[in-house]
């Protein structure tokens, strides 16, 4: 990532542009050797910058638009989005965004600094009319090929209520190891979730709370959680976790007594796991390889496979990702994901349970993927009693025997991601 000398707004700037002209996921954008150089608090402003920014595309470009006569190259776009988006929802002072602005474009070279002037004047006007007229703008709307999918599927209503979700982006849960959040939102100044997660308040710091250091908890979101409580793992179970980077399914296996096998084809995302086994204490034995290729050898007791997917339940705290999605691969992804259930079947002994979650919204990668694997694998069966869960609401069931949570639910709580969840049985 090239330096810029102006801190966090240089590098949203650049994260930006990664993502919306070079279609870079920001995870990958922010373990760059260059954004990693950065002073600790820069990176964290910059990913908030750059989070609140892609929250806040339409309403930017909306801001933006009377000013401009045409489209500019995607650096300077990025520059006066993130100075509109400061000016208008962080409500920074406009002479200060503006000056800002005006020095990332003098400072970026060849390919923005003849537009400094363009910048500072299209930001002062801005500055003048768009944060009255900010809040009265429509959220930000899911791509078309995304929204046209999910109309069919939830509705309108709920699609708008999804959209609402993702623009207030997503609080931080946590898992406690001992399954006690009483306690752990008592420590670490959260709320105590239905389900047995932790939410955080907003600006908490996760490495700084106490019991980090000694691996009492971490970081999954409350509908992240529930697949491994689907299993209802006892101690002594042997376990395959598949697809388990970056851990926190492995995690919760591990801490109810299970004998895990965590399996997962990437090294790097593998070795996050191991060491989050090693923060809190954990034990797995771990796996890197394709499931395509792997013998498991004897079944095993329990299965939880949380198959690769569109991710389109986690927009809330990845708004990246509609800009990186390729809506012409999505048949390539559902077929994979049909190959890797019945690789996931053939792991489970008989009268094994076999639990399978996707955290998209996606029917096809969810109550379309159940109803195949059903069809494929007569000696399967639901088990929707094993959804009762602790916090479950009646209206997350779905009528074919999943859990079917959507970004919108808990609206009052802070959001959840979308999951789709489903529990089998093995004859």
């Amino acid at each position: 990532m090239a330096a810029t000398g102006l801190g966090a707004r240089g590098a949203a700037v650049e994260l930006l542009t990664g993502v919306l002209a070079d279609r870079v996921a920001l995870d990958d954008l922010a373990r760059r050797p260059g954004f990693l150089a950065l002073d600790p608090a820069d990176r964290a402003r910059a990913q908030r910058l750059a989070l609140l920014v892609l929250r806040n595309l339409t309403r930017a470009d909306t801001v933006l638009k009377p000013h401009l006569r045409r489209a500019p190259p995607p650096r300077v776009q990025a520059i006066l989005r993130l100075g509109a988006v400061e000016i208008c929802a962080e409500g920074a002072a406009p002479h200060g965004a503006v000056n800002a602005a005006v020095a990332l474009a003098r400072a970026g070279g060849r390919k923005t600094e003849g537009f400094a002037g363009l910048v500072n004047a299209v930001l002062r006007k801005v500055a003048d009319t768009g944060p009255a007229a900010w809040s009265g703008l429509p959220v930000q709307q899911l791509p078309g090929w995304l929204r046209g999918r999910l109309m069919s599927a939830w509705g309108k209503q709920a699609v708008q209520a999804m959209e609402a979700a993702h623009a207030a982006g997503a609080p931080v849960d946590l898992t406690p190891k001992d399954g006690d959040a009483v306690g752990l939102a008592a420590a670490t100044g959260g709320a105590a979730l239905p389900t047995g997660s932790v939410r955080l308040a907003a600006g908490a710091t996760v490495s700084a709370l106490p019991g980090y250091d000694a691996g009492a908890f971490w970081v999954q979101d409350a509908a992240a959680a529930l697949p491994a409580r689907a299993l209802h793992v006892r101690p002594g179970d042997r376990v395959l976790d598949l697809c388990a980077a970056p851990g926190g399914k492995t995690l919760q296996l591990a801490a109810a007594g299970a004998a895990v096998t965590a399996l997962d084809i990437s090294g790097p995302r593998m070795a996050r796991l191991e060491e989050n086994l090693a923060r809190c204490g954990l034990a797995a034995r771990t796996v890197v390889a394709d499931l395509l290729d792997w013998a498991p050898g004897d079944g095993f007791d329990a299965v939880l496979l949380d198959a690769p997917c569109s991710a389109t339940g986690t927009i809330r705290r990845h708004p990246d990702l509609p800009h990186l999605r390729d809506p012409a691969t999505l048949k390539e992804v559902f077929a994979l994901q049909a190959t890797l259930v019945d690789r996931a079947v053939a792991c489970v002994r008989p009268g094994g349970r076999l639990v399978i979650a996707t955290c998209s919204l996606l029917p096809e990668e969810g109550e379309g993927l159940l109803a195949g694997a059903l069809a494929r694998h007569g000696g399967l069966a639901p088990d929707p009693a094993a959804l009762d869960l602790p916090g479950v609401e009646p209206g997350w069931h779905a009528p074919d025997g999943g859990l079917r949570i959507r970004p919108d639910f808990w609206a009052g709580r802070g959001g959840i991601d979308g999951f789709f969840i489903a529990a089998l049985r093995k004859s």
